[in-house]
């Protein structure tokens, strides 16, 4: 499977996106998912669409309605099950894809 592009946003691009970040690095060596992950503020949104898994706040994923990528929206940042069992999914969609 392809590296898959991640973008981690927030609304200023510091303290929860930066901590999400963190939290995905662990589960990427935990589970080997291929992804390469960035994180931004939502004000960089522009410049960065061409990604294929975007990650942020449940408040925010209204803003995303019509990106392509797939959106994941977090309410609680220090929930790993939960980040872990979207990425879960998003990659068994992918793998499914594949098999078509």
């Amino acid at each position: 499977m392809e590296t898959k592009k991640c973008l981690i946003m927030c609304r200023t691009g510091m303290g929860s996106s930066m901590m999400l970040k963190i939290k995905v690095d662990k589960l990427i060596d935990k589970n080997g998912y291929p992804m390469h992950v960035t994180h931004d503020a939502f004000s960089g949104f522009a410049g960065q669409q061409n990604v294929d898994i975007i990650i942020t706040m449940e408040d925010l994923i209204e803003e995303f309605k019509n990106s392509k990528a797939y959106v994941i929206g977090v309410k609680d940042i220090m929930d790993m099950n939960f980040l872990e069992g979207e990425l879960n999914k998003y990659f068994e969609l992918e793998k499914a894809k594949g098999n078509q």
